[in-house]
């Protein structure tokens, strides 16, 4: 499996097959899934504790429809050659993890990184540090199986670097309003992932917001996900009172025709993985919200 550039053109549909429609938004309200509420069980039951966890975000992963999870590793973790009877896609959050056929050379992802996993393809999994991997289905449940079950569903694998994603900036996207460079100069940027965003269609995307970044965002149609890929991130509620800040891992789903104040912190790029049925718009505050802290 070689290592492929990422093409910055709304077309760049990845190689698995997406689900043709979201499930309503059944509230208008903001849902917020932290890392430290997560519920960790076996990914694969006949593997147990010793094997990789699963903490799901969305959906559930054990039953039928579309759902996203992250799965932790131990380090110096290496998985026999297995197959699994769906597709999926993954975006690498901790350590370095390493997804390809058996054979191949080991191909360490940072964080940051994106790859695909065709149904019925044999491929192993490793990790070096404790890793951590966003997984999305478009369909489950999802099941570990031995390699005499292999099949070619005419997918084929991709693994995207970090260093190779190609960011365009939101207003030169067509995806969002800032004033001239900001008042730092620093601009939003997306990368885009799998999926046509023009389409309406559910597809994926990464947005990254430069440090102390303050705006709005929402959905254009059905609802969005967002899952923090690097950096933290808060909302502020209706008082312009900041949340408590979100860490790598945590979600956020957005309800249909709504818009959100969210704020970067201000240490560093903050990189959020959005799923979305269309595009989303992202607009900056010059000058910032002001927020206030929550109350102790």
């Amino acid at each position: 499996m070689r290592l492929m550039q990422l093409l910055a053109v709304a077309g760049f549909s990845a190689c698995i097959s997406v689900c043709q429609a979201e499930e309503e938004a059944s509230t208008e309200q903001l849902q917020v899934v932290r890392t430290s509420d997560i519920h960790w069980r076996p990914l694969n039951p006949k593997r147990g504790a010793r094997g990789p966890q699963a903490g799901t975000l969305w959906g559930d992963q054990t039953q039928p429809g579309a759902s996203g999870f992250l799965v932790k590793f131990v380090d110096g973790f290496s998985s026999p050659p297995h197959i699994h009877n769906i597709s999926y896609r993954a975006i690498v959050l901790g350590g370095h993890l390493h997804n390809d056929d058996p054979e191949a050379k080991p191909m360490w992802m940072p964080p940051g990184s994106f790859w695909t996993q065709p149904a019925g393809e044999p491929h192993i999994t490793s990790s070096r540090g404790a890793g951590v991997a966003y997984v999305e289905i478009d369909s489950g449940p999802y099941l570990v199986q031995p390699t005499d079950e292999a099949f070619d569903n005419g997918e084929r694998p991709i693994n995207v670097d970090v260093s190779n994603l190609v960011w365009l900036d939101v207003k030169k996207a067509g995806w969002g309003q800032e004033p001239e460079g900001g008042s730092d100069g620093a601009t939003a940027q997306v990368a885009l992932l799998w999926g046509s965003p023009k389409s309406g269609k559910p597809g994926g995307t990464f947005l990254k917001l430069p440090p102390g970044f303050q705006g709005m965002i929402g959905p254009t149609s059905g609802r969005l996900r967002m899952i923090v890929v690097t950096g933290s991130l808060r909302f502020l509620d209706e008082d312009n009172i900041d949340t408590e800040p979100l860490s790598t891992g945590s979600a956020v789903e957005l309800p249909s025709d709504s818009r959100w104040r969210l704020r970067s912190g201000r240490e560093s790029d903050c990189v959020i993985y959005i799923r979305a049925s269309g595009e989303y718009h992202i607009e900056r505050s010059d000058p910032p919200i002001l927020g206030r802290p929550p109350s102790s």
